[in-house]
């Protein structure tokens, strides 16, 4: 039996991944829960899983006495000192946004493994993560569909090398729309995504294809494969999660039913898999898969990501900071949809390139890219 941190224990990931613990009790321990703000469900959490520690960065008004057991963390250092506390054999980070960062350098310290479903740890902070992670022998396994689909492929790679990762698109919510209705979207739209059920920031990111850059960037620290050996393919069925070329042609892919708990399970239980009762893919019944090349002008987010990943430096962090702070105001119906990847463009464009060599340069870097995101934002107000 495996313990188990899980990092932002109510949002999507880490529901799903309760839900394989709960298929498979005699596997997992559940040591750590964590949240943001969402208190109510992680008390109900914590009185179904009963962990040693949990933590939220919002202190609530009062704890209720029947979740008093366990150990509580506080404030927006919480998760880290949850982390550092517990020392659990896994820690699954589900967290959102650049607050992954300091959780996954943490949990690479004082943990056995690393189960990374937060992008933004990478994008921002990939050479310190893996850097980290090689130097203590650790395992950084993928939790997003696409780099978990590329790491499977990988299993049966036999020391081989890779000449091209293919990540899969499903082209989201406005994949046949016409740019100028594209722009003018609206956020109840944009949260209509066709295959996958998300968070509101990472639907918003994939009806951009912002989503799809970030994981290009991730994957290029992952696997160490330059950018411009990794392509992306819009595949809207959502069937096959993502494949892997190898130098005499050969492709080999992971397919499956769109469901999360499958990529989830995979990493908790690597290397086994964890039958969880999931929906099993008829191919009959699918008839056909088929492909498209994205579409720069209407998707103009995934070219200023990897654009941003070539330039290197802080610009995936600035890249990363004016994304969220965009994707916020657009969610609070301030800017139009196209205002996001014209705010990101914008604060690369104004943003002087230099080297990072520790967590404090990332930091600064995303401070600085939301401070000249801010100004931008409220030139673009509706």
């Amino acid at each position: 039996m495996r313990t188990l941190a899980i990092l932002g224990a109510t949002g999507s990931i880490g529901r799903q991944a309760l839900d394989i613990v709960r298929s498979a009790p005699d596997k997992f321990k559940v040591t750590v829960l964590t949240a943001r703000s969402s208190a109510d469900a992680l008390f109900d959490l914590v009185r179904e899983f009963r962990p040693q520690i949990a933590a939220l960065a919002e202190e609530p008004a009062g704890l209720p006495q029947d979740v008093r057991a366990c150990e509580w963390f506080f404030g927006e250092d919480a998760v880290t000192r949850a982390v550092r506390a517990a020392r659990a054999d896994d820690v699954l980070s589900a967290v959102v946004g650049i607050a992954g960062l300091p959780a996954a350098l943490e949990a690479l310290d004082v943990s056995g493994r690393l189960l990374l479903a937060n992008k933004e740890s990478l994008v921002t902070g990939g050479q310190l993560v893996m850097g980290r992670a090689a130097a203590l022998h650790k395992p950084v396994l993928p939790v997003d569909s696409e780099h978990s689909a590329i790491f499977q492929c990988l299993q049966a790679r036999q020391g081989n090398p890779m000449s091209r990762l293919i990540l899969t698109a499903s082209g989201g919510p406005f994949r046949s729309w016409k740019k100028a209705d594209i722009d003018g979207a609206t956020a109840a739209q944009a949260l209509g995504h066709p295959t996958w059920r998300m968070g509101p920031k990472i639907t918003v990111d994939c009806a951009t294809m912002m989503n799809k850059g970030l994981e290009v960037i991730e994957a290029h620290h992952l696997f160490g494969m330059p950018v411009d050996k990794i392509d992306v393919i819009v595949h809207p069925q959502s069937v096959i999660h993502s494949m892997v070329e190898f130098e005499d042609g050969a492709v080999l892919a992971q397919l499956g039913v769109p469901d999360m708990r499958v990529p989830i399970g995979y990493a908790m239980g690597y290397p086994e898999r964890v039958p969880f009762g999931g929906e099993r893919l008829d191919f009959v019944k699918l008839g056909q898969l088929t492909f498209e090349a994205p579409d720069p002008e209407r998707f103009p987010c995934l070219r200023i990501a990897v654009g941003a990943q070539r330039a290197g430096g802080i610009l995936p962090v600035a890249l990363n900071g004016a994304n969220e702070a965009a994707v916020a105001a657009f969610l609070r119906e301030e800017i139009p949809f196209g205002g996001i990847a014209r705010t990101v463009e914008e604060v690369l464009s104004r943003t002087e390139n230099r080297n990072i060599t520790c967590v404090e340069d990332v930091y600064e870097a995303d401070r600085e890219a939301r401070e000249r995101a801010g100004a931008i934002l409220r030139s673009l107000a509706l």
